[in-house]
């Protein structure tokens, strides 16, 4: 096991206007994953329109995922050859324009490809918002930042279960589809103002070809975050795709209400409140606990809340567990951002980390119809339980015997 520290780091000078780069990554990441989860909260609505079965919208969602790492490679490429600004307005444009498309697509068959197309706009993203934030924000702050760069996703999630409340009954479902292209223009503009990555602009590669044979001289730490890529999403996207289904399911949520909504509306609102509030405490305590022996506090978060959130009885219950549940999920995500950049090569660090993750992410693709089957099998509680304890004891082996570089120095080609 290797740890490397770099105190030195965080004595180095603050970068002017940082704070576009880093807000400009959060909020990119916030409006992906809103429009990724409009759909979790549209499959009725979206098994109407196209006259299919649930099961088939739910497709959509996993070739989404499975799309993602055609982005990253396309888009991380471009960040490593032509620096981070201009791939990500490029890349905000392309998947709010993709996601605007498939709230018009008339035909199954057209929303599906949209679906397949907005995922490689989201893969993209990611990997260059997480290293423009990284090389942005001043070393002290990259542990809270990073969490607040993670907490973007169930802040997304949040505004997407709101949205329906609010948005979808004044103007109909299909406007989930347009409401983030005024957050998309923002984007586009802060990033306008923001400094380029001193980062890049020091350890920039020549070319394309270098760019990807760094990467291939790089396969024993790609292999191991790879599989730490694949642990982690499924962490998360088993605990969140299928669990407002799940919450339709259980009879004692009919009529009930939480916040004043639906309960199984009200719910996703609470738990993705703790979700952020996990993210950026872990995120946090990773500045000072190291990286790895934080995501094992967030683990261990996850594995007490497990019986309330898969078996609990009362709408009491299934709520407290719901909200420690994503508190330790997004937390032990939350440290992410930081830990995948870390441990990335200096030069491709544009690539490597969103690469990575949307390979991750390939790999787990499955889990939503994976639990599906699973449910057939063994009843939606077992099969939501059975698959995150084996998720969580995977990432625990991996904690505890991978290695980190906490605190590196973002600024020299030898570090």
């Amino acid at each position: 096991m290797h740890i490397e520290t770099a105190p030195g780091a965080a004595n180095a000078p603050d970068t002017p206007g940082w704070h576009f780069a880093v807000a400009s990554g959060i909020l990119g990441w916030i409006l992906d994953a809103f429009d990724f989860f409009a759909v979790v909260f549209l499959f009725n609505e979206l098994a109407a329109r196209y006259s299919v079965q649930k099961s088939a919208i739910l497709w959509t969602m996993t070739m989404t995922l499975a799309f993602r790492p055609i982005g990253a490679l396309l888009f991380g490429a471009l960040a490593d050859k032509m620096g981070r600004k201009g791939p990500l307005i490029a890349c905000v444009l392309y998947f709010s324009s993709v996601t605007i498309c498939s709230g018009l697509a008339p035909t199954y068959w057209l929303f599906f490809l949209c679906r397949c197309l907005y995922g490689i706009g989201m893969g993209g993203y990611w990997g260059i918002g997480a290293s423009y934030a990284m090389e942005s924000a001043p070393a002290r702050m990259r542990g809270v930042l990073s969490g607040m760069m993670q907490a973007g996703y169930p802040f997304g999630y949040l505004c997407a279960a709101v949205a329906m409340q609010t948005v979808a009954p004044r103007f109909g479902w299909h406007a989930m589809f347009y409401v983030g292209s005024v957050l998309a223009l923002l984007i586009v503009l802060m990033t306008t103002f923001a400094p380029e990555s001193k980062a890049w602009q020091q350890t920039r590669m020549p070319g394309l070809g270098t760019i990807f044979s760094a990467l291939f001289k790089h396969m024993g730490i790609f292999c191991y975050l790879l599989v730490l890529m694949a642990a982690m999403t499924s962490l998360s996207h088993g605990t969140q795709d299928l669990y407002p289904d799940f919450l339709m399911t259980l009879p004692f949520m009919h009529g009930a209400t939480v916040l004043g909504m639906k309960a199984s509306l009200g719910i996703p609102v609470l738990y993705n409140i703790g979700a952020i509030v996990g993210a950026l405490l872990i995120g946090q305590l990773s500045q000072n606990l190291g990286r790895r022996y934080a995501i094992l506090v967030a683990l261990g978060l996850s594995l007490i809340s497990m019986h309330w959130w898969a078996f609990g009885t009362t709408v009491v219950a299934i709520t407290l567990g719901s909200t420690i549940m994503q508190a330790g999920v997004q937390g032990a995500f939350g440290v992410i951002p930081a830990h995948l950049n870390e441990l990335s090569p200096q030069a491709i660090r544009g690539l490597f980390p969103g690469f990575v993750y949307q390979l991750g992410v390939l790999i787990s693709s499955p889990v939503s119809p994976l639990q599906n089957w699973l449910r057939k099998q063994l009843g939606y509680s077992w099969a939501l339980a059975a698959f995150e304890l084996c998720v969580i004891a995977t990432l625990t082996v991996l904690m505890l015997f991978g290695p980190e570089n906490h605190g590196k120095d973002f600024h020299h080609a030898n570090t």
